[in-house]
């Protein structure tokens, strides 16, 4: 394990692994560098990139000062970055992939690429109020001390089943202790795609969303890909929002190899 001061004096602990292209890897809600699905893609694709796998403000092994904000985030993959050399690839996943969008319009010139899979923005208005009221209901039920409600409340108001937990989410005690920072994902999602601020962006980008994700997920992908004028727009055959990474990292490499050339 590594660690590294933020700006604001937070503790981040990361992994590096592998060799090839400094690859940060952003992961979504409730996942931290140790969670097993996490580590699978990591060493899955360690075997093209020097990845970067980190555990985000108040998850794992790294601290957490508060008040949260997603400048702070941001922050964060600023320094993890210059643990890099200074530039490097930014994947993110969910609301992973948000953070990313961020950095990149906020750090052009420390964003070599960026790839989105699944940008877990809400696709229009309708979907935003929707949201915004699974978010104050899950604000209530963490203020009262329910973890355990407000991890369950949440995955079922995102689709996912409560049967398939037990499947997908091994070690639920940890995402029982990890539900505060729910409250950070819902901020980062309670939000449209932002088109305007995207049509901006000159960083080459990848936007993947899985073929079986919700339908939201590819109406987000197509705005941003709308908006964003070196982009590419890939839909992963087979996967939903838990894609295997044996079929997205050719994905990952055709797109970021040196010699690619953006349309």
């Amino acid at each position: 394990m590594n660690t590294i001061q933020s700006k604001d004096g937070t503790t981040l602990a990361y992994d590096v692994s592998g060799k090839g292209p400094a690859l940060i890897y952003i992961t979504g809600a409730t996942c931290h560098r140790q969670f097993k699905p996490v580590q699978y893609d990591v060493e899955v694709y360690s075997s093209a990139f020097t990845v970067y796998n980190y555990d985000r403000r108040g998850r794992g092994d790294s601290s957490n000062t508060l008040p949260w904000s997603a400048d702070r985030e941001i922050e964060d993959i600023e320094a993890l970055i210059d643990a890099a050399g200074g530039k490097a690839i930014l994947f993110g996943h969910s609301s992973g992939a948000i953070l990313a969008l961020k950095t990149a319009m906020k750090l052009p010139g420390k964003v070599e690429k960026l790839v989105l899979y699944d940008a877990a923005y809400c696709a229009d208005e309708a979907a935003l109020e929707e949201f915004q009221s699974l978010g104050t209901w899950l604000y209530q039920q963490l203020d009262a001390g329910k973890n355990q409600e407000a991890i369950t409340g949440f995955l079922e108001g995102i689709g996912i089943p409560a049967e398939a937990f037990d499947s997908l989410f091994p070690d639920w005690q940890v995402m029982v202790d990890l539900a505060p920072t729910l409250t950070y994902d819902t901020k980062l999602a309670s939000e449209l795609p932002p088109v305007a601020a995207a049509m901006k962006l000159q960083t080459p980008t990848c936007i993947m969303v899985g073929e079986l994700s919700p339908e939201s997920m590819h109406k987000v992908g197509n705005q941003l890909h709308k908006a964003i004028a070196h982009s590419v727009y890939i839909e992963v055959k087979g996967q939903d929002h838990m894609p295997s990474p044996e079929v997205v990292l050719p994905v990952l490499t055709g797109f970021l190899k040196p010699q690619h050339q953006q349309p």
